[in-house]
C-alpha cells in the first residue's frame, strides 16, 4: 500500500480541527483507520529514512510508529528527540500488514507535563507487568517451594516486554534445553507482537538460539553482546534481558554474564543442574534452580521448569505436552516418575504417547546436532507440533534412521571403552576426543555415554559403574 506524505508546518493546518479520538496506543483497532487520534507517550527512537522521519513512541500500554514528512530525507520535527514526552494528532493509517500514524500535529510537553507522563508510563508497564495468579500445570512441592521465583522472573520478562527491551534466549543444545526455548518463546512472540502492533517485532526484538558448550560461555556473551551494541547504535534499542536455560547456574556461567552486564544487559537463569556454591544468583534478575530451595534438580529438568514459568508469563495453549517429553528427555522419570507420569496424563490428552514424545525427543536431539547455532524458528515450531500433523509425518520419517545411527555409536562406543576395577566400583573410560568425528556426528559423544552407561549396566549386571570421558562439547 503507498501512501502520499503531505508537508505540514505551523502555518498550514486546516482552520477547522478535525475531530479527534483520544486513545491509549493498545486501543488501535482496524475500525480507527482513517481515524485522527491524539496519543500522548514518550519518543523511544527516531529514525531517518529516505522518505519521511519514523518515530517510535509508547505509552506504556503499546508502541506505534508515528510517521512525519518534511520532505525526502530531511528530518523532520527536529526539535523532537529521543526521551521527550510528546502530544500528537495522528490520521491512523495501515503499511505492510502494520499500523503506523501519519503525523498531523507533534509538539514536545511542558516539564510538568512530562513528568505527568513519565510516572503514568512507569506505573502502568509495573502494572501491566504483574503475571496472572494461575496454578501449575501438576501439584509439586518443588514447583510450590519455586512459585516466587517463577512469579518475579514473569514480572521481569513482561516488563522487560512492555519497555520494548529486546529478548534473548540462550539454552542447552539438546531436547531438554529446545523445550525450555520453545516453550518461553511461545509465551513471548504474541505479547511482543501485541506491544509493537507489528508482526516484524517477533523478528525485531526477540532472537533465541543454542549454546555449544553446557554453559553460558564467553564466546556466546561477547557475540550477544557486540550484537545487541550494534542495534543500539542503529536502530537505538535497548540493551537486552538474556534468559538462560537448561544452562547457567555454574562458576562456568559467571564470567560470561558479568561481560553482558558491563554493557547494561540483564539477566534471569533457568536451570536444574548442580552446583557446589550459588555464585550466580547475586549476580541476575531471577535465578530458578532446584537446589536453590533444597531440592535435587534431577526431579526437574529445564522444560518442565521453564514450561510452567511459559504460563505465568502468557497464559497460552499449545505447550501441554513439553514437559512430558523434556522430562523422558532429560530421564527426569528416573528421579521423580510422579512428576513425568502427572505431565504424560496432560499430554495423552493432547494426542501425545510416551512412544511418541521419546520420539519427538529424539528428533530435537538429532536435528540440534545439524542445525548447531541457527535459530531455524520456522523448522523447530515443526519439531514441537505447529502443525502437529507435519510434526508426526517428520518423526515417523526420521525416528527409524536416527535409531539405526544410535546403535551405530552404541557399538563405537563399546569397542572403544575400557573397564576398571576399583575396589567394589567399576570404572567405565571412553576416549571421546580420538573415538568420535567432530561437529555434527550424531549421536552426540554425552548420549554415546548415556548409552554405553545403561548397556553395560544391564548386560553385564555391574551395579557399582561409573562412566567418566574426556569431554567435547558439540
Amino acid at each position: 500500500m503507498k501512501h502520499q506524505y503531505k508537508k505540514f508546518s505551523k502555518n498550514n493546518f486546516d482552520r477547522t480541527p478535525p475531530k479527534t479520538i483520544d486513545i491509549k496506543i493498545e486501543e488501535v483497532s482496524p475500525k480507527l483507520l482513517g481515524k485522527t487520534l491524539s496519543i500522548k507517550g514518550i519518543v523511544e527512537s527516531i529514525n531517518q529514512t529516505g522518505g519521511p522521519t519514523l518515530f517510535s513512541v509508547s505509552d506504556g500500554t503499546g508502541l506505534l510508529v508515528l510517521k512525519g514528512f518534511e520532505g525526502p530525507g530531511i528530518r523532520a520535527f527536529p526539535e523532537i528527540n529521543e526521551g521527550d514526552a510528546i502530544n500528537s494528532l495522528i490520521k491512523l493509517n495501515e503499511y505492510k500488514d502494520d499500523f503506523e500514524g501519519e503525523i498531523v500535529k507533534f509538539f514536545k510537553l511542558s516539564e510538568d507535563k512530562s513528568k505527568e507522563v513519565f510516572n503514568f508510563i512507569k506505573n502502568i508497564q509495573r502494572e501491566r507487568a504483574k503475571p496472572k495468579e494461575i496454578n501449575f500445570l501438576i501439584k509439586s512441592q518443588i514447583l510450590e517451594k519455586l512459585k516466587q521465583h517463577f512469579i518475579k522472573a514473569a514480572t521481569e520478562i513482561r516488563l522487560a516486554i512492555f519497555q520494548n527491551r529486546p529478548i534473548i534466549i540462550r539454552h542447552h543444545n539438546d531436547a531438554d534445553g529446545y523445550s525450555s526455548g520453545y516453550s518461553l518463546e511461545r509465551a513471548i512472540l504474541p505479547l511482543i507482537e501485541k506491544q509493537h502492533l507489528s508482526s516484524k517485532a517477533a523478528w525485531e526484538f526477540y532472537t533465541r538460539a543454542p549454546c555449544s558448550a553446557p554453559f553460558y560461555e564467553i564466546d556466546d556473551s561477547i557475540r550477544d553482546t557486540a550484537k545487541s551494541l550494534s542495534n543500539v547504535a542503529k536502530f537505538s534499542n535497548k540493551m537486552p534481558l538474556v534468559i538462560i536455560a537448561d544452562n547457567g547456574s555454574s562458576p562456568e556461567d559467571l564470567m560470561a554474564i558479568k561481560q553482558g552486564k558491563v554493557h547494561g544487559m540483564d539477566f534471569i537463569v533457568v536451570d536444574h543442574h548442580y552446583f557446589d556454591e550459588d555464585v550466580i544468583s547475586n549476580e541476575v534478575l531471577v535465578h530458578i534452580n532446584p537446589f536453590l530451595v533444597g531440592e535435587d534438580g534431577s526431579h526437574f529438568s529445564a522444560g518442565m521448569l521453564c514450561t510452567e514459568l511459559a504460563r505465568f508469563i502468557n497464559d497460552i495453549k499449545g505447550i501441554e505436552q513439553i514437559p512430558a517429553m523434556a522430562g523422558i528427555a532429560d530421564r527426569i522419570d528416573i528421579g521423580n516418575p510422579q512428576a513425568v507420569d502427572a505431565y504424560l496424563e496432560i499430554a495423552k490428552k493432547y494426542g501425545y504417547s510416551k512412544e511418541l514424545l521419546s520420539d519427538i525427543a529424539t528428533v530435537i536431539d538429532f536435528v540440534s546436532s545439524k542445525i548447531r547455532f541457527m535459530e531455524v524458528r520456522e523448522y523447530i515450531e515443526v519439531l514441537f507440533g505447529e502443525p502437529k500433523d507435519k510434526q508426526k509425518e517428520l518423526v515417523s520419517l526420521l525416528s527409524p534412521y536416527i535409531k539405526k545411527l544410535e546403535l551405530k555409536g552404541l557399538e563405537i562406543s563399546k569397542n572403544n571403552s575400557k573397564i576398571e576395577k576399583i575396589g567394589k566400583v567399576s570404572l567405565q573410560i571412553l576416549d571421546i576426543e580420538n573415538t568420535f568425528p567432530g561437529f555434527g556426528f550424531y549421536p552426540k559423544p554425552g548420549k554415546c555415554v548415556g548409552m554405553l552407561h545403561d548397556f553395560v549396566k544391564e548386560q553385564k549386571k555391574i551395579d557399582s559403574l561409573v562412566t567418566i570421558f574426556s569431554p567435547r562439547f558439540n
